[in-house]
């Protein structure tokens, strides 16, 4: 059996909660079970309506979709998502150039499948946390390409800007991940509000740190605040296979 804990703080600099997240663990459409951040970008509140506006459109298609394949709905969804952004924000100037991050996940089984638009991130922490997506951003390209070193990219003043976006341009592509789950694991999801105020040492010691899922989400939203809270942060922890798990411990 699969649990879930989710929460969105505005942090501690920012006016607005551009950010957005849902989670359902019953199914959605025929995807079993369906989990999303986004993270807007655009002018005043055109950020926050893109992430929002976003989301609502995938979990709508995906709902609607007839499709058996995870990877072909939620591609689908993703692809409607994009083409309402743009028809919005044609329609609307207060909207031109809002566009937003998305990460999705939906756990099937012990496997994971994975989209992802941005850099907005989905981790999988076991014996160690590790980055199962890939930022589309001008630092993460400049790190590929070995111009420069990770600790380095954690603090370069272009690391808001993204390759990559939902609202940015007519066609968006996803990338898509799909791996097998181990009992233990756990999922998260993020926007870069965490990921930029708590190293993945600190995310990984909380996220393993025994207690429940509610405390150990909010003390991760908790860290990045007193860490400076720079922009909006949103956290979503998944154990897909918490009852393996708890069986484990109890023989």
């Amino acid at each position: 059996m699969l649990r879930s804990y989710a929460l969105t703080d505005i942090g501690r600099k920012r006016q607005v909660n551009q950010d957005y997240i849902y989670t359902s663990e019953t199914p959605v459409g025929n995807l079993p079970n369906l989990f999303i951040v986004a993270d807007g970008m655009g002018g005043h509140k055109a950020g926050d309506y893109a992430s929002g506006l976003a989301v609502e459109t995938v979990v709508e298609e995906a709902g609607a979709s007839v499709e058996k394949n995870p990877v072909k709905i939620l591609d689908h969804a993703i692809a409607r998502a994009n083409e309402v952004l743009r028809e919005r924000a044609s329609e609307n100037f207060a909207l031109s150039g809002m566009g937003t991050t998305l990460v999705a996940a939906t756990c099937i089984g012990r496997f994971l499948e994975v989209a992802n638009v941005g850099d907005s991130r989905l981790y999988v922490a076991g014996d160690e946390l590790v980055q199962i997506t890939e930022d589309h951003s001008l630092v993460e390209e400049m790190v590929r390409m070995g111009g420069i070193g990770r600790e380095e990219a954690r603090h370069h003043p272009d690391k808001n800007i993204i390759t990559r976006a939902l609202g940015a341009r007519d066609d968006v592509e996803a990338d898509f991940f799909n791996l097998q789950l181990q009992t233990g694991d756990m999922v998260l999801l993020c926007s870069d509000g965490l990921t930029n105020m708590v190293d993945d040492e600190t995310i990984c010691r909380i996220l393993k740190n025994g207690r429940s899922l509610k405390d150990r989400v909010e003390e991760l939203v908790d860290t990045a605040n007193q860490n400076g809270g720079r922009d909006n942060i949103s956290v979503i922890v998944i154990e897909p296979l918490a009852d393996e798990a708890s069986y484990e411990e109890s023989h």
